[in-house]
């Protein structure tokens, strides 16, 4: 829980012998905004080796792409760095409309790929409107509950938020996209907490969802009712050898992947796991998975211990917020940015369950890195911010 008094509304800096732009540069947080761009540039690496045979005649169409995406990223990156972030408090109910219109739109427009309506062709570009869902899916929630301030430990309140939170939950869960829904699903009880709900009522809202989870795999099937695909339900029950030549096929390869690479790993000419496509999906889902067979425990551990750094600074920025919005936004956003991670490498390894959870900064897909840095741009944003409003205090 966080205790954070609230502050009065921060004007834009009147300069004090600086320029605007230089005392707001100065207010960034550097060290995440390194961190950040050392991910994107060890991503775009990462991809450049995993899928260099993947299309013949052009190894580098792939990470040119992402290359792309990234530009686009830091774009983003900058224009959620210079937008207050306390607009979204005051507007929260139209940030939440658009979140749900994201949703909404891919039944309408969405194209079904693969048994889902997850993507929107424009022509020149597609985007995933879920994955640009969890930034303002943070951002309006948040608001509603800071907005409520003093009734956030009322039963009412926060039925009221988990009602709120339910509706693109549910809409992305149908498209169907568990494991995007389970990361909307993980901001939601992140905001909860940095809000201040006390923690029985955190761990009563978790047993909610423990017997909502048993009953969809297990209590609602026995009585007849499926609510889940037979894939979904198959992936869920980390369990290796129920299928090795069908359902459970790509995780069997992604833990041969990980334990082949080793050390060092076997390089992207010798990764016959990554190479010779014995892996499906291994620039997508299972791209840790093919980075450590690439690059073995060192590559990966270059890996985690760069997300450790944007987790630690975007933790820090939760502590340097300005107001409680600020504080809130900042720890859903960084828990949310921690449970894909935690997620997506566990099923590389199956200790997690396989829902299709990108690796941020890795996995190759335009909306999951322009999505991820302006993650990064509104914790600059909350950063600045709270920078400021610690100065003026002085």
């Amino acid at each position: 829980m966080i205790e954070i008094t609230q502050q009065p509304r921060v004007r834009a800096p009147s300069g004090r012998g600086e320029a605007a732009p230089i005392a707001f540069l100065r207010r960034l947080d550097w060290v995440l905004l390194a961190a950040t761009f050392a991910l994107v540039g060890y991503g775009l690496w990462i991809v450049a080796g995993i899928t260099r045979f993947d299309v013949p005649g052009d190894e580098n169409y792939y990470v040119m792409r992402q290359a792309i995406a990234a530009g686009l990223g830091v774009v983003g990156l900058v224009a959620a760095a210079v937008v207050p972030v306390d607009l979204a408090r005051r507007h929260w109910q139209l940030v939440y409309g658009t979140t749900l219109a994201l949703m909404v739109v891919v039944f309408v427009a969405a194209e079904t790929i693969r048994g889902s309506k997850r993507w929107i062709d424009l022509g020149f570009i597609q985007f995933q409107p879920s994955e640009f869902g969890k930034v303002l899916f943070v951002l309006a929630i948040a608001g509603f509950l800071v907005e409520r301030i003093g009734r956030v430990t009322r039963w009412r309140t926060i039925f009221a938020a988990v009602g709120l939170g339910a509706a693109p939950i549910l809409l992305v869960f149908l498209q169907p996209d568990l494991g995007t829904a389970l990361v909307y699903s993980a901001a939601l009880g992140a905001v909860l907490f940095f809000v201040g709900v006390r923690w029985r009522q955190l761990l009563v809202l978790l047993a909610i969802g423990v017997i909502g989870i048993a009953s969809i795999l297990w209590l609602l099937p026995g009585a007849g009712i499926q609510v889940l695909k037979p894939y979904q339900a198959a992936r869920l029950t980390l369990d290796p050898g129920a299928d090795p030549s069908g359902i459970t096929y790509n995780l069997n390869q992604s833990i041969t992947a990980v334990g082949s690479g080793g050390l060092t790993g076997r390089g992207v000419v010798e990764a016959s796991q990554t190479r010779l496509d014995y892996l499906p999906e291994h620039a997508t889902d299972f791209a840790f998975a093919s980075l450590a067979e690439q690059r073995g425990f060192v590559g990966s551990a270059i890996l985690l211990l760069l997300y450790l750094l944007v987790v630690w600074r975007g933790l820090r920025v939760v502590t340097v917020a300005g107001d409680l919005y600020g504080a809130v936004v900042a720890g859903g956003l960084v828990f949310a940015f921690l449970f894909q991670i935690f997620v997506n490498v566990g099923m590389t390894m199956g200790v997690a369950p396989v829902t299709g959870i990108p690796l941020p900064f890795v996995t190759v897909g335009g909306s999951s890195m322009v999505t991820n840095l302006v993650l990064i741009g509104v914790l600059q944003s909350v950063h600045a911010r709270g920078e400021l409003a610690g100065r003026r205090s002085l």
